[in-house]
């Protein structure tokens, strides 16, 4: 069984995405991020960084104790060890993956994410920061579809590099993008939206779905977060 410390945003569909995939069993522990819960003693103990998502195995592969881990790309990576599947074992399709997982973790989902802040969420509308941020979410897009000219998933094989992507993908509209000008991106988009894991994966995450309207409190505790937040023993 695996604890998924787990609130439905895009790094938190990641890891549902590949417990549908893989079959595994776990359970939810919501994670309600806009309330503070991340700051809780005790999910600092197994993700000290307060961030969601993080996972607790207990059957981990060789069979000692529970094992936690935190960071959605070291969760995918884990669990792509833990059960051989969709991370390739052969080492250049394996660095492939692991390229395209990193280019999301560093890229794609950090600059998505300040597309968002400052288009949905900050308090004053900044047209620099705006286009700052849709212009480099677009060049993104385009990185992505160029890897995918000619090939159906982004490392050739369907693994943890598409299943960190598309969540970040979703939101293409309010990211200020359109599919329509990255074909290869809809293709691609439309196949991973079909796959029944992926349907069964947001599917469960729909009954703790986050407000999207958030309250001027719940963006105090999102994005007014210092050291102090992180409580010390």
């Amino acid at each position: 069984m695996i604890d998924l410390h787990f609130w439905p945003t895009p790094n938190g569909h990641k890891i549902t995405i590949f417990l549908e995939e893989a079959k595994l069993d776990y359970r939810f522990f919501p994670v309600d991020i806009g309330k503070g819960e991340q700051f809780k003693p005790d999910f600092l103990k197994i993700a000290p960084n307060n961030r969601m998502p993080a996972i607790v195995d207990h059957a981990p592969k060789d069979g000692g104790a529970p094992v936690s881990v935190f960071e959605s790309g070291a969760i995918l990576v884990y669990l792509a060890e833990k059960t051989g599947r969709f991370l390739s074992t052969d080492l250049r399709a394996r660095m492939k993956a692991l390229e395209w997982l990193f280019w999301q973790m560093g890229g794609l989902g950090p600059m998505a994410g300040q597309n968002h802040h400052f288009s949905q969420y900050a308090p004053e509308k900044i047209p620099y920061a705006i286009d700052r941020y849709v212009k480099e979410t677009n060049r993104l897009y385009g990185v992505l579809d160029r890897a995918l000219t000619g090939r159906d998933w982004i490392a050739d094989d369907y693994s943890i590099a598409d299943m960190a992507c598309y969540p970040w993908i979703v939101p293409h509209e309010r990211q200020g993008q359109k599919l329509e000008d990255f074909p290869h991106v809809k293709r691609w988009f439309a196949a991973m939206a079909a796959r029944p894991a992926v349907v069964a994966a947001y599917a469960k995450g729909e009954p703790i779905r986050a407000n999207p309207t958030m309250t001027d409190e719940d963006k105090k505790v999102l994005f007014g977060q210092t050291a102090a937040h992180v409580k010390r023993d």
